[in-house]
């Protein structure tokens, strides 16, 4: 993270968080001949949070494997997966760097850079920050985001068929974090408060 960042910290206590992918997801919306919305996600999802005292010490990363993309048709997703359009054969992921978070309370803005192949370019993430919750199962302690932004495929050079796909892909993820070993629980929640 860079010095851009203001000394404020997350409602989080320091340490590594441990991604949760059974309760994660990463979503896209895109246009379909301008008129109506094809939804999908992929199932393969990688993230990583590091909560340091301060925003510039905090870091979170994300990997997502596009060829396991899913919209709920084989045939579609064949052809997304295709040369001519996601071509996981080169660009086989998508990786999330951040640079910058910003905000207060529930509402967060999270900014970082965007790959997918070789093409790098940044992105910005309105972030909602749903709270900590104890787990009954195990007394972990769980925080959980929702994440939404939005890219536009031609600067990533998944120009194929604008007349057919939407240029703007917008991108919606809900993800939890389970906290640091040593601070799971109750005591989690009080060095949050």
């Amino acid at each position: 993270m860079t010095s851009q960042t203001t000394a404020h910290v997350l409602p989080l206590p320091a340490g590594t968080w441990a991604f949760d992918p059974f309760h994660s997801a990463v979503g896209f919306t895109i246009r379909h001949l301008g008129i109506a919305k094809v939804r999908g996600r992929f199932n393969q999802l990688e993230a990583s949070l590091v909560v340091g005292e301060t925003l510039a010490e905090t870091e979170i990363t994300a990997t997502v494997a596009l060829d396991s993309v899913d919209t709920g048709n084989a045939d579609r997703d064949a052809h997304v997966r295709a040369s001519d359009l996601l071509d996981v054969a080169t660009r086989p992921t998508m990786t999330f760097r951040s640079h910058r978070i910003e905000g207060a309370g529930e509402d967060w803005t999270l900014a970082g850079d965007l790959t997918i192949g070789d093409v790098t370019r940044p992105i910005t993430f309105a972030v909602e920050f749903g709270g900590l919750e104890e787990s009954p199962i195990d007394g972990s302690t769980h925080a959980g985001f929702e994440a939404t932004g939005e890219l536009r495929r031609s600067e990533y050079g998944l120009d194929f068929a604008p007349a057919l796909l939407g240029e703007v892909v917008k991108i919606n993820l809900d993800v939890q974090f389970v906290a640091p070993e040593a601070q799971a629980g109750p005591a989690a929640k009080v060095a949050a408060k």
